[in-house]
């Protein structure tokens, strides 16, 4: 199944103030179940000049932004390389997925040389962010009984289930080997971005988030990906880091 994104979604990620490594489509857009009324969800990697890293009076390590343009909301957030690197160089899923997204608007060839250096700093304990966040979207799902959450729910929880098993991400939950339910909810959430939760679904879910949870724990304790990203992965990334920025803040 195609997902739509604007047209113009590339422009307003080259509208940002810095040179772009990178700008990719997050969100409901990149889990596969964006509906009718969704935001669209910009997240982007930038490159301060030397000036404002090493001066008094440095540059921005975060862009966040946003707006509404042809009805729709926007929501952009870029990271500095530096501060990029640093989140990639920890269990931080949320950077690992917007870097392998497969909804590039902008693209440089660090953002190539990135996304080669990520296997080695993928390891065992990103399962932890992954279970976190299902415990947040769980409270979440219980306090609203929204499809969102509960979406976003079995999302996290197959992510990081693929990610032990496999080391490869994958951020669709349409991708996934979800419960037979899930294209059920994804249709409900299409039609309204806060919709209310399918009731003879209910009792499934109530069943299938411990099972998966328990699934993502044993998956991460048999997982064969390392407990710390990979020494010659973060040589390499500092060594990407400083080159690009000496070369005077040109991410291409």
């Amino acid at each position: 199944m195609t997902i739509d994104v604007p047209e113009w979604a590339g422009q307003i990620a080259a509208d940002l103030p810095y040179p772009l490594v990178f700008a990719t489509v997050s969100g409901a857009h990149l889990y596969g179940f964006a509906s009718v009324d969704s935001d669209l969800d910009l997240r982007a990697a930038h490159v301060l000049p030397a000036a404002e890293v090493v001066g008094l009076r440095t540059g921005p390590e975060t862009l966040q932004s946003a707006g509404v343009r042809d009805g729709v909301e926007l929501d952009v957030v870029s990271h500095d390389l530096l501060k990029f690197a640093r989140l990639l160089n920890s269990r931080n899923g949320y950077v690992l997925e917007q870097l392998l997204s497969p909804l590039v608007v902008v693209t440089t060839p660090v953002h190539a040389a990135l996304v080669e250096l990520a296997p080695g700093l993928t390891t065992r304990h990103h399962a932890h962010h992954y279970l976190g966040f299902a415990a947040t979207q769980e409270k979440l799902f219980e306090r609203t009984g929204e499809l969102k959450p509960a979406l976003y729910l079995l999302r996290v929880l197959l992510t990081g289930i693929h990610l032990m098993h496999t080391g490869e991400v994958v951020a669709d939950l349409r991708s996934l080997n979800g419960p037979a339910y899930v294209p059920e909810l994804i249709a409900a959430k299409r039609a309204a971005e806060h919709g209310p939760f399918p009731a003879d679904v209910r009792t499934a879910l109530a069943a299938d988030v411990p099972r998966l949870r328990a699934e993502l724990e044993a998956a991460r304790d048999a997982s064969r990906l390392p407990d710390k990203p990979g020494p010659a992965a973060v040589d390499a990334l500092h060594d990407l880091v400083v080159r690009v920025r000496l070369s005077g803040g040109q991410a291409n």
